[in-house]
C-alpha cells in the first residue's frame, strides 16, 4: 500500500502497526493510512514466518507430518492433530477405540479452555488491564500441567496416534482433572466481576468493531467472529466428529456483531467445555487407547479426502489427495485465522486507532495458523 497526497493540505499519512515478535502475538504486519487517529485503509501483510507445511507434507508419510499440524495454531493444537488423525483414519478405515475417542475430546476441551484463558489475559492487558493477564496464566498453568503429565508437552502436542492416542490417562489425571473443572467454576464468576461488568471494558467493547454476519459470510469468518455476529455454527454440534455427539452442551451466540460480542462467546465457551470435559470424565469407558490393527505404513486408497474440526478459534477444514502411495499428494489447511483476519481491513476502516486494536484483539490471532 503506498499514499500519496492527494493535495497540499492533505494531511494522510501511513502507519505501521508491527511487523511485532512471536514471543507477543505473533508476526503481524498492518499497513494503515491515517486521516489523523481515524484509518481510513488497513491493509494485512503476511508472510513473515511462512515455513511451507503443506509442501513438506508431500515429502513425509502420513505419519511423519503429524508434529507439524501442531505448529500451526499452538495454542490449541490438539485440535489439529484431532483434525488430521480424523482425516487419515477415514481415508484409511482405521477404526478408533471408545475409551480414545473419550481422551482426546478431554484432552482437545481442557486445550480450548487453555486457549481462551490467555487470549482473556491478552485481551485484557491490550485494552490496558494487567491484573487479568496473571490471573488467566495461573489457571492456564494448572492445564498446562494436566495436558504435560499425558502427553509429555505442555505447548505444541503430538499427542494424537493414527488410531488412537500416544498414551493412556491415569487416575491422577481424572482427579485433577475434575479439581480443575471445580477451580474454574468458581473462577469464572470473578473474571466476570472483574472484566466482563466493568464499565471502562464495557465502554472500550460495547458497539466497538462491528463484524456482522453478511461480513462474515463475505469473508468466510467461523468461530467466535461468527457465532458473535449470530451465525449459530459449531462443527462440534452441527457435524458432529468423534463421540461429540454424545455430549449435551449448548453454543453460545449473540448477535450484536461487536467487540463485546466476540468476547462473551468465548467466555461463554469455557463454560461449555467445562460441561462437556464432565461427561466425558463421568462416562470414560474403560478398555485400549489404540487401535488392534493399524498397518505400519499408511497408505490410503487413491482418491480425495475432507474432514474438518473445531478450533478455539473457529473452523479448520483438510483436505488431502491420496494417490495410493505412503505421502500425501496434496495436503490443503484451511485454517481459520486467515479468515478471520480478512474481516479487519473492512470492518476497521473509520474506526480510532486504539478502538481498532481492540478490534484486532477480539478476533484472536494466531499468526503461525496464517502463515503455513
Amino acid at each position: 500500500m503506498n499514499y500519496l497526497a492527494q493535495s497540499p493540505t492533505d494531511e494522510r499519512f501511513v502507519l505501521n502497526l508491527g511487523p511485532q515478535h512471536p514471543a507477543t502475538h505473533g508476526v503481524l504486519r498492518v499497513k494503515m493510512v491515517m486521516d489523523g487517529e481515524y484509518i481510513v485503509e488497513a491493509e494485512p501483510v503476511l508472510g513473515y514466518i511462512h515455513r511451507m507445511h503443506e509442501k513438506m507434507a508431500e515429502n513425509r508419510t502420513w505419519a511423519q507430518f503429524m508434529p507439524n499440524t501442531g505448529r500451526m495454531d499452538y495454542l490449541h493444537a490438539l485440535a489439529y492433530n484431532h483434525g488430521y488423525a480424523c482425516l487419515v483414519e477415514r481415508a484409511a478405515s482405521i477404526e478408533v477405540p471408545e475409551r480414545a475417542e473419550f481422551i482426546r475430546v478431554i484432552t482437545n476441551e481442557l486445550n480450548r479452555v487453555s486457549s481462551h484463558l490467555l487470549w482473556f489475559g491478552a485481551f485484557v492487558l491490550d485494552l490496558g488491564g494487567f491484573s487479568p493477564l496473571l490471573y488467566a496464566f495461573d489457571d492456564r498453568e494448572q492445564i498446562l500441567d494436566l495436558l504435560e503429565s499425558v502427553t509429555g508437552s505442555r505447548l505444541t502436542y503430538c499427542y494424537f496416534r493414527f488410531g488412537g492416542v500416544y498414551n493412556d490417562v491415569d487416575d491422577d489425571f481424572v482427579t485433577g482433572t475434575r479439581a480443575f473443572i471445580a477451580r474454574m467454576r468458581k473462577r469464572l464468576p470473578m473474571y466476570h466481576s472483574l472484566v466482563s461488568k466493568n464499565l471502562i471494558i464495557q465502554q472500550r467493547l460495547v458497539d466497538v468493531g462491528f463484524v456482522p454476519a453478511e461480513m462474515c459470510r463475505k469473508y468466510g469468518a467461523t468461530g467466535p467472529v461468527a457465532r458473535g455476529a449470530g451465525i449459530a455454527y459449531d462443527v462440534r454440534k452441527h457435524e458432529p466428529y468423534g463421540v461429540y455427539d454424545r455430549f449435551t452442551f449448548d453454543v453460545p451466540v449473540y448477535s450484536e456483531g461487536d467487540s463485546m460480542a466476540r468476547y462473551k462467546v468465548r467466555m461463554d465457551e469455557i463454560e461449555q467445555s467445562l460441561r462437556i470435559l464432565e461427561q466425558a470424565l463421568d462416562y470414560l469407558p474403560k478398555g485400549p487407547v489404540m487401535a488392534a490393527k493399524v498397518p505400519k505404513t499408511i497408505k490410503p486408497p487413491k482418491g480425495d479426502y475432507y474432514h474438518a474440526v473445531e478450533t478455539a478459534r473457529g473452523l479448520l477444514g483438510i483436505r488431502a489427495v491420496s494417490d495410493g502411495s505412503g505421502t500425501p499428494w496434496r495436503l490443503k489447511w484451511r485454517t481459520p485465522c486467515f479468515s478471520n483476519l480478512l474481516v479487519f481491513g473492512e470492518a476497521g476502516r473509520g474506526m480510532l486507532l486504539p478502538d481498532a486494536l481492540a478490534l484486532l484483539g477480539s478476533l484472536d490471532l494466531v499468526i503461525p495458523d496464517i502463515d503455513r
